[in-house]
């Protein structure tokens, strides 16, 4: 009967806990190695109650981490019972005593920790099947999300390409989506192409040379032009690569397109140089930095006239000022600069208001001068081209509102009458600007900016 016993439970032990995903749950790989150690130095459950104890309350205590693993309600097992009590009973019951020592004693409740170890292996092992189950669906949803999040590339992997929807917060009181709203897209397009870089060393396009010697990406120049802008609803395509640009800079180029059609419907070119970010002066490229980034270059211009005239600077006599600008914690990005995209936002507000209703932007360049911290304060300066050539603002005396309303190029419209505004047929040809921010109190160049704007199309036909 002792022989048959210790095969019982050797075997039904050993059936219970064979699966691979059984050893690797490490509370019952332990009580399995210490079964085997046991049986090694010649003892065996039949013949030493204290072992059988142990090997019971280190069941019990298996079974408690088994209920307390909660993967959708699996592997449930708690309330079981067995005769006599809990297995917690049952295991604090097994003293060393006479009770043990009587062969159908000892065949019993040998057999019940059996039991209660195939108990346990069955729902260990339902644990595990219940775990691969969601890492499973973990992995199908992280790749689901990286598919939306990230574009493709192209074009001998160069090519960086992503699609957008326009949503309806990036579109305006007309639907048509902002010059931001592209700024913001061409930002999030550069971004997500970095990120799929191996040499990129905090995802925000910093290598892993430019980490050691503490150099950071600026922009120095941003060239926008806008065929059409896409409305709310609109599913966009932007392309994106990188290319060399002089000695110490880099190129970033976008394509925008109508994913419907195809048809590319704005273009963009930035410079980038670098810069150190202690000391914030700018810094020439090294050349490990150089051997990173230049497997990923593509010799290709998307705005091959890329207009480089110097931009002249305006002063106090600037017709159009907006002042007491002031950068917010949401204008900040994640290197803690204020974003590119806010300093377009500053050139726009001292563009009259009224011009802005029937006009959209054609085109930008923008020339980087300063960084903008947090606590400075801003000042933007415009001037219609028209004026800056002849000087007749210089003796006019200063427009209502700042001149906000007083654009000779603007539409006529009642206030918050945007959808009745008004535009005589003298007024339909292309408008071009001047624009400077700077510091309010020290003067200091922040931005030299050219801008041209066309007529919206509802208004050139009701202008005919």
């Amino acid at each position: 009967m002792e022989a048959a016993t210790a095969v019982r439970v050797g075997s039904a032990a050993a059936a219970s806990t064979s699966h691979p995903c059984v050893s690797k749950w490490s509370g019952l790989h332990r009580v399995c190695t210490a079964r085997r150690t046991c049986r090694r130095d010649g003892l065996s459950w039949r013949r030493d109650s204290n072992s059988l104890r142990i090997f019971a309350n280190a069941v019990a205590r298996e079974f408690t981490k088994v209920n307390e693993t909660r993967l959708n309600g699996a592997a449930k097992v708690e309330g079981k019972k067995i005769p006599g009590g809990t297995l917690e009973e049952f295991a604090n019951g097994l003293n060393v005593g006479s009770r043990m020592t009587h062969p159908v004693h000892h065949e019993k409740n040998t057999a019940t920790l059996s039991t209660w170890i195939a108990a346990l292996a069955t729902a260990v092992l339902a644990v595990e099947k219940q775990r691969r189950i969601s890492d499973a669906a973990m992995a199908h949803k992280l790749v689901a999300l990286d598919t939306l999040r990230r574009g493709k590339l192209v074009e001998n992997d160069l090519v960086y390409r992503q699609t957008f929807v326009i949503r309806s917060y990036e579109a305006g009181f007309d639907k048509i989506a902002s010059i931001e709203t592209i700024a913001n897209l061409f930002q999030e397009t550069a971004l997500n192409h970095v990120g799929l870089s191996k040499f990129v060393g905090d995802g925000m396009g910093t290598t892993h040379a430019m980490m050691r010697h503490r150099l950071i990406w600026v922009v120095t120049r941003m060239h926008v032009e806008v065929d059409r802008y896409p409305v709310w609803g609109d599913v966009v395509e932007i392309d994106s690569w990188v290319a060399a640009e002089g000695k110490n800079g880099m190129r970033r180029d976008f394509i925008v397109r109508d994913y419907t059609s195809g048809e590319v419907i704005a273009r963009a070119t930035s410079t980038w140089v670098m810069m150190n970010q202690d000391t914030r002066r700018l810094s020439k490229m090294p050349q490990e930095v150089l051997a990173e980034i230049s497997p990923y270059f593509l010799d290709k211009q998307c705005i091959k006239n890329n207009n480089c005239n110097k931009i002249k600077k305006l002063n106090d006599d600037a017709p159009y000022i907006r002042s007491d600008l002031v950068p917010r914690l949401r204008d900040m990005d994640m290197n803690q600069h204020v974003n590119n995209v806010k300093y377009i936002s500053w050139v726009i507000e001292s563009i009259p208001q009224s011009l802005l209703v029937a006009h959209e932007l054609a085109s930008m360049i923008l020339e980087y001068r300063r960084e903008c911290t947090p606590s400075d304060v801003v000042q933007s300066l415009s001037c219609p081209d028209t004026h800056l050539s002849s000087g007749s603002f210089k003796n006019e005396s200063p427009l209502a509102h700042g001149g906000l309303d007083g654009s000779p190029d603007a539409v006529s419209c009642s206030s918050g009458a945007l959808k009745n505004a008004t535009i005589s047929s003298s007024t339909t040809g292309p408008v071009e600007y001047t624009h400077l921010l700077r510091m309010q109190s020290s003067g200091a160049d922040i931005v030299h900016g050219k801008t041209k704007w066309r007529v919206k199309d509802r208004y050139v036909a009701a202008a005919h």
